[in-house]
């Protein structure tokens, strides 16, 4: 909100410089954006009075005036404006002047051949809008020679451009920093108390209907006759541009400038307008939600297709207004209205954000309803507004209507217990001048009373500490409810600054969870293998099987959330690809939602999907593509989980049909089902023209976690390695291919014992000379002892039980 201190020096006595008050506002809360210096805009700038205009020898849209600034001689000055005349008075910036909106000082100079010693302004080069083509001329007669002009256009000023926090509804108001300005500063508060007004005429065609009194708890209609619509005075247009609000005319200037200086939105009809919308001379003002299919013409000449959640006002139940945000062009006040209808009243905040959201539309109106205007100043805002039509604009007021379903004024005020010891607990301690210390009861009292509270000392606490019941003044009760609320407002008040710093007593090195630092590590082994991070949105199109879909999403794409991570890997892969990106090798970690018979869940997973050729450079390969393979995408899985000491076992699995039957593993942790790895499925690679070899993959994060979690693994145990050397051997047979090689190194473990050390399988063939229905499997033994050099009679009776065992759990077909 724009303040002009010159208005604000009217409503609260101000010893501070600009810049001082900009200080002291910011440190209260209420950031000063900027400080807009307007007595710098015309520094220089006197009155003077055009004695004579003769058209210039040389140029045709020239003229040579002589001025007359009050200096005992006459100015020579060429003016190039096409309204200049004799015996007008105009701004004239003096030789030396700077003038900084147009970046110009003036210096003497010579115009097509004639001297000129300064220059006639127009309210542009002064920095002020005006719709005159040409110098300004000052309507004021005999006005004082050489006299700084500045104060005839509002430039002896200063406006701060000053944010006020969401919870501060009653800073967006002038009476509101004012108060705001005495509590911090001392300042004598001079606001203004607009008295009764006389009704001339108790009856007339005037009533109201009220559909919704929650969403309308107040409202006043005013009807006021024999208004002379005119430019309004010169004081209310220069405080209103000072604001940043362009003037229009007496009625509706007093609207805006009601609102500027109490908060409060008004708005003024056209009574006759409005009794042409409603078809009658009886007229009944309505506030009502809208119907769906609805229209209304506002004020910006848009026309408005309304729904249900729009508030309106109504004559004889058809729309003119939009509640609380904009007026209709219908029934707006223009040059030959004669009488009004003046609207004051209260609406929801929900409804009226609601109302405006919904139109694409805010105000300085809708902006301050959303925010929440004071219920306890209505009428005074009222009086205020209707004072000064009857005023500027010889209105008379011939009827006044109100509906009022407020609470009873006495509970507009809360009383709100407060603890000095608790002050002092949460605040902590002030700097003295020679030592810290505490905030006294004297301060509190001070600093509550400046803001409009009244303290009543209710006795002292367990700790004896004075404690009080605090009443809130009408114009706070919508911020200030419990008593950590007054506790902030005495530390704003006393200056945040004013408080000690105090560090802790003893430093203690950071660290971070133990899920976090496990993470931290898994993101670190997939980044090593050459998997880049993805982060997705969790919210998707809604359709898939135990959706979870939202009640008020933004969009319709994304108004259900994801049951899981591969989906949307799929979609990034082939937005890569179309995008010339090339295939995708990513990973990523987020939160998964279904819905289940006792209710949502969710939970942490985390996802890859694996296609692109992993070697670094293509030179050696003519610039072919080399895919994956389906051993090099589950080693990457492996190699992360190698690292992390987990043993992980691949079984067979088919369930989800985003993946190939053949191809498709399911991971398993000591019995507890971790997650899927598997090849993508050929239809569906073909529907979204991907490649043949992409693999994903998702685990279960928090089945990660816990069996990372366990002891042996996040302490391992040293076990030291032998000094002997290896004895190997190879193993060859024929198993059925239904036998899985986890299977079989398994038996070959257990049947090796402790001089086994390591299996590994080596080779696989399928095809020519290996019966149907089987494969050739090569594994290599490795033995060794930790004592001793292993001799041929230790080893060879080891590997017979091998062969052995193989024979008798499998049947294999031993070739070795």
């Amino acid at each position: 909100m724009r303040i002009s201190l010159n208005w604000l020096r009217e409503l609260v006595e101000i010893k501070l410089s600009p810049e001082e008050l900009a200080e002291t506002l910011t440190m209260a809360g209420f950031e000063v954006e900027d400080i807009e210096d307007r007595r710098t805009w015309a520094n220089g700038v006197v009155i003077g009075k055009v004695l004579e205009r003769q058209p210039h020898p040389n140029a045709d849209k020239l003229s040579v005036c002589q001025v007359d600034i009050g200096a005992g001689e006459t100015l020579n000055i060429v003016c190039g404006a096409a309204n200049v005349k004799a015996d007008i008075y105009v701004p004239v910036a003096t030789t030396g002047t700077y003038l900084p909106n147009i970046d110009l000082k003036i210096k003497p100079a010579k115009l097509r051949g004639v001297p000129s010693q300064g220059m006639i302004c127009s309210l542009k080069e002064l920095g002020l809008p005006t719709d005159v083509d040409g110098i300004h001329i000052f309507t004021q007669e005999n006005l004082p020679l050489g006299s700084d002009v500045r104060p005839l256009l509002g430039l002896d000023d200063v406006i701060l451009d000053l944010t006020a926090t969401a919870n501060r509804a009653d800073a967006l108001s002038m009476v509101g920093v004012a108060r705001e300005v005495a509590a911090l500063t001392g300042g004598k508060l001079s606001i203004p108390e607009p008295g009764e007004v006389s009704i001339t005429k108790s009856a007339g065609n005037l009533a109201l209907k009220i559909a919704d009194s929650q969403a309308c708890p107040a409202y006043i209609g005013t009807v006021i006759a024999q208004v002379k619509i005119a430019p309004s005075p010169q004081w209310l247009q220069q405080r209103l541009r000072a604001a940043g609000v362009r003037p229009i005319s007496n009625v509706v200037d007093i609207t805006n400038y009601v609102l500027l200086e109490w908060g409060q939105p008004l708005h003024a009809f056209d009574c006759d307008r409005l009794q042409s919308v409603a078809s009658s001379e009886n007229l009944t003002i309505g506030v009502r939600f809208a119907n769906n299919g609805e229209f209304l013409k506002t004020l910006d000449g848009q026309t408005r297709t309304l729904a249900t959640q729009n508030l309106l006002i109504t004559a004889n139940d058809r729309p003119v207004a939009l509640a609380g945000v904009m007026g209709g062009e219908e029934t707006e006040v223009h040059q030959g209205t004669q009488s009004l209808v003046l609207e004051a009243a209260l609406f929801d905040s929900v409804a009226i954000r609601r109302s405006s959201r919904s139109v694409g539309l805010r105000s300085e109106a809708s902006g301050r309803y959303e925010r929440g205007v004071n219920r306890a100043e209505l009428e005074i805002a009222n009086r205020r507004a209707l004072s000064l039509i009857s005023e500027l604009a010889s209105g008379i007021i011939v009827q006044q209507e109100i509906t009022d379903t407020r609470p009873d004024p006495s509970t507009w005020s809360r009383s709100i217990a407060l603890r000095l010891d608790r002050v002092n607990q949460i605040l902590g301690p002030i700097e003295l001048e020679e030592d810290a210390g505490e905030l006294q009861e004297q301060d509190v009292e001070r600093i509550l009373t400046a803001l409009g509270c009244k303290l009543t000392p209710s006795g002292e606490d367990t700790n004896h500490q004075p404690t009080w019941s605090v009443s809130v003044p009408p114009y706070r009760y919508r911020d200030l409810e419990r008593e950590i609320d007054l506790i902030e407002e005495i530390a704003r008040l006393y200056g945040y600054n004013k408080f000690c710093d105090t560090l802790p007593e003893k430093a203690e090195a950071g660290y971070l969870p133990l899920d976090e630092e496990l993470i931290r590590k898994l993101r670190a082994f997939f980044r090593a293998e050459g998997l880049t991070e993805l982060i997705h949105y969790s919210l998707v199109k809604p359709g898939e099987d135990r959706n979870i879909v939202l009640s008020n999403p933004l969009f319709v794409e994304y108004s259900a959330l994801r049951t899981d991570l591969i989906s949307g890997l799929i979609d990034a892969f082939q937005y890569n690809l179309e995008q010339g990106n090339g295939a995708l090798n990513g990973f990523e970690i987020g939160q998964i939602f279904w819905r289940e018979e006792e209710g949502l869940q969710e939970t942490e997973a985390l996802a890859g999907i694996v296609g692109g050729d992993r070697t670094v450079g293509k030179w050696s390969k003519s610039g072919r593509e080399e895919p994956i393979t389906w051993f090099e995408a589950k080693g990457i899985l492996e190699s992360v989980f190698r690292q992390l000491a987990l043993e992980v076992e691949f079984q067979p699995d088919c369930r989800d049909h985003r993946l190939h039957p053949g191809r498709t593993a399911s991971l398993w942790i000591r019995g507890t089902r971790l997650g899927i790895f598997g090849q993508l499925h050929p239809q569906l690679r073909r529907d979204k023209g991907l490649p043949d070899s992409v693999y994903v993959f998702q685990l279960d994060l928090d089945v990660l976690l816990e069996s990372l979690g366990q002891d042996e693994i996040l302490v391992p145990t040293f076990s030291p390695y032998s000094t002997y050397p290896a004895s190997d051997r190879d193993i060859a047979f024929f198993a059925p291919v239904k036998i899985s090689v986890s299977e079989i190194e398994k038996v070959i473990t257990k049947a090796g014992k402790d001089l086994l050390e390591s299996v590994e399988l080596f080779d696989e063939y399928r095809g020519e000379n290996v019966p149907e229905g089987q494969r050739s499997l090569a594994f290599r033994l490795v033995y060794r002892a930790s004592d001793r050099t292993l001799t041929e009679a230790e080893v060879e009776p080891v590997h017979n039980k091998v062969r052995e065992a193989l024979v008798e759990k499998f049947g294999v077909n031993l070739r070795s």
